[in-house]
């Protein structure tokens, strides 16, 4: 629910930086736009804040302020999901700070520090929930999105290496599976990209040609590996409460999955056209479904199609 709240705050913004102009604004126009902007990050980023205290926060019994180490939950892939998160909003962000006409260095800080301010307060609100508290390795990752987006947009003027993400909706065969993906994850499909971390593949995708120039590729070829795991259905171990007696499946062995596969930088498609742009830079959240190479449990497979 977090990420879905997110990326539809990223989409707004998108839809606001993609009426850039060829001609550059006068100072008056900048002044204009960098409150038009300010506002709108206030305003949805407001939103954002009281939607999560209603619909997510408000189910979860409050505390005072605490800290929580969460390291070892769910074999880090949610720290895999902040790494992604924290990357995307700081690129959308310096979409819509670059509009308004302030310098590229400026953008780039201002879109840094619009995205880390977000999610401390969001990690925030996590450190004053009973089920949660603050977590340093959530804000290192966090830091480390940004930064990985800041960093090259400052030394390339470009992203080299994108952080993208694909998901897969899954019938579980086991009917005890099944009912507890039905209630922790959710039934419907937008629940489960969100919320089932078995689904989920976190990307770093790399642009063939902005590393290798020589290469005789398409400009927009990427290569990328991802991250993911499977059979975690809980945050430690795989156990859970039925009927207020905890249920455990020791049988189901938890594990990490490494894939290889090919991508699309979506942005370095040219077109002349606004709302093109617009589609092609929210369609770089996320891994284009490709042939894969898998690695899990020293076994080494393959799929014709991945997502």
């Amino acid at each position: 629910m977090r990420h879905l709240l997110l990326v539809l705050s990223c989409f707004l913004l998108v839809t606001v930086a993609s009426a850039q102009e060829a001609i550059a604004p006068d100072s008056a126009t900048i002044t204009k736009r960098k409150h038009l902007v300010a506002a709108i990050f206030g305003g949805t980023y407001g939103a954002s804040f009281i939607s999560l205290n209603k619909t997510w926060y408000a189910n979860y019994p409050r505390s005072s302020f605490h800290f929580y180490n969460d390291g070892k939950e769910w074999l880090q892939m949610d720290k895999a999901g902040h790494f992604y998160s924290s990357y995307n909003l700081a690129r959308i962000s310096h979409k819509a700070w670059a509009w308004t006409g302030v310098s590229e260095k400026k953008a780039v800080t201002l879109s840094a520090l619009t995205s880390i301010s977000y999610l401390t307060i969001i990690e925030t609100m996590d450190g004053f929930s009973d089920n949660w508290g603050w977590s340093w390795l959530d804000m290192t990752a966090n830091t480390a999105g940004v930064l990985l987006w800041s960093a090259q947009q400052l030394k390339w003027k470009e992203q080299k290496f994108r952080l993208k993400y694909s998901a897969h909706y899954t019938n579980y065969a086991d009917p005890a599976i099944q009912a507890r993906a039905n209630n922790y994850f959710g039934k419907s499909l937008p629940e489960r990209f969100l919320k089932d971390y078995n689904a989920q593949t976190i990307w770093l995708s790399a642009n063939i040609k902005s590393i290798w120039p020589e290469a005789q590729v398409p400009k927009w070829l990427n290569i990328a590996t991802g991250y993911g795991i499977d059979n975690t259905y809980g945050g430690y171990e795989n156990g859970w409460m039925v009927n207020n007696q905890y249920y455990t499946r020791p049988d189901l062995k938890r594990s990490r999955q490494y894939y290889l596969s090919l991508d699309v930088d979506f942005e370095r498609i040219k077109s002349n056209k606004k709302w093109v742009r617009g589609v092609l830079t929210f369609l770089n959240f996320i891994k284009l479904p490709a042939p894969a190479l898998s690695l899990s449990n020293g076994k080494l497979s393959g799929s014709l199609i991945y997502f």
